[in-house]
């Protein structure tokens, strides 16, 4: 984004904000002092020669000055909406401006490695165990461009409410048990621990590839955003009278206090001292609480800081509490379905 030259700072939407408030409001004051002046003088002139008050000041005069003190204020309040709207743009216009940079830099980055080594390929002989090496190197790279390209799908069938698969309703604790062993190879770097002490089903209408999308990205970020010698994760399941909770505890990184309300916004990145030893999209997160929202859920975090790992609770409420809830989601799913 284009940063104004600070010899024309009187340019700057604040300013000008600012200065449009004070305008307004000091012509409100204004003309209320001046009206309240020249009542004051109208009314010793009308006690000194026994005017009849009517004749000066007619019946509309006063509610005249109040429809004008609101529509003044109507206006006061567009403009401020209009500015807030104004900074809401802008803040989504640098983080987009963030993210295709960062975003370009994650396509670039394995490509150029790919080159680079089917260009040694070409111009060298290699050993064995070097074509074996390089080979593995560059089946990262692909899974490197293959998981951001999916990251842009995944967001755009989701903002586009095109979201495929089928709609089932069947047990969470027995779907996470299935997506973690089907992707056993991807997260056998990471200790992960299934925990369901009340060894309920919990049963809730689903949409198979957004559930599976919401679990990828939680247990990926738990492996991501982490410094310990061994990654940990524990989810639980919790049943509680009006709801249920999934937590997703990790020994990661963890999130500063100031960042949990801002962690799920499209395109945000947390901590920036940790963007050139760990690189993201920013959408990860804002997948999680999209599907969440999708299914009627919430997604929220709770972190005592950096450095004390992270929980994530996904919390559904009861079935048998909110029916209508749950078949307006059903509605929403099979459509999205339908149309797919």
């Amino acid at each position: 984004m284009q940063i104004l030259n600070p010899s024309r700072w009187y340019l700057h939407p604040v300013f000008i904000f600012a200065c449009s408030i004070f305008a307004l409001a000091t012509f409100l004051v204004l003309t209320v002092s001046l009206y309240m002046e020249i009542r004051s003088a109208l009314e010793v002139v009308i006690l000194k020669f026994h005017i009849d008050p009517q004749m000066i000041f007619p019946s509309k005069t006063g509610m005249t000055i109040l429809v004008l003190s609101l529509l003044i204020a109507v206006v006061l309040a567009g403009i401020l909406l209009a500015f807030i709207y104004y900074q809401k743009t802008v803040n989504l216009f640098r983080l987009q401006h963030n993210f295709i940079y960062n975003f370009t830099h994650e396509l670039k980055t394995p490509v150029t490695s790919l080159r680079l080594y089917l260009e040694t390929f070409i111009r060298h002989p290699l050993e064995p165990h070097d074509i074996k090496h390089y080979s593995e190197n560059m089946l990262e790279d692909i899974n490197r461009l293959t998981d951001n390209i999916n990251r842009i799908l995944n967001l755009a069938r989701i903002e586009s409410q095109n979201f495929g698969s089928e709609v089932t309703r069947e047990s969470l604790v027995d779907l996470v048990q299935q997506f973690i062993k089907k992707n056993d190879s991807l997260f056998r770097e990471c200790d992960i621990e299934i925990l369901n002490p009340s060894k309920a089903r919990f049963e809730f209408p689903v949409n198979l590839f957004l559930f599976e999308m919401l679990l990828m990205n939680i247990v990926t970020n738990a492996m991501k955003y982490n410094e310990s010698d061994r990654p940990e994760l524990k989810i639980v399941f919790k049943s509680h009278i009006q709801k249920v909770t999934m937590d997703f505890i990790d020994n990661g990184i963890g999130v500063d206090r100031q960042e949990v309300k801002k962690i799920f916004r499209k395109f945000y990145q947390s901590g920036r001292e940790n963007r050139q030893r760990v690189s993201g999209s920013g959408l990860g997160l804002y997948l999680v609480s999209s599907i969440a929202r999708i299914h009627g859920w919430r997604a929220s975090v709770h972190s005592e800081g950096k450095g004390c790992g992270a929980r994530f609770t996904i919390t559904i409420p009861r079935a048998g509490i909110a029916n209508v809830r749950e078949k307006n989601i059903w509605k929403q799913l099979k459509k999205s379905v339908f149309w797919s």
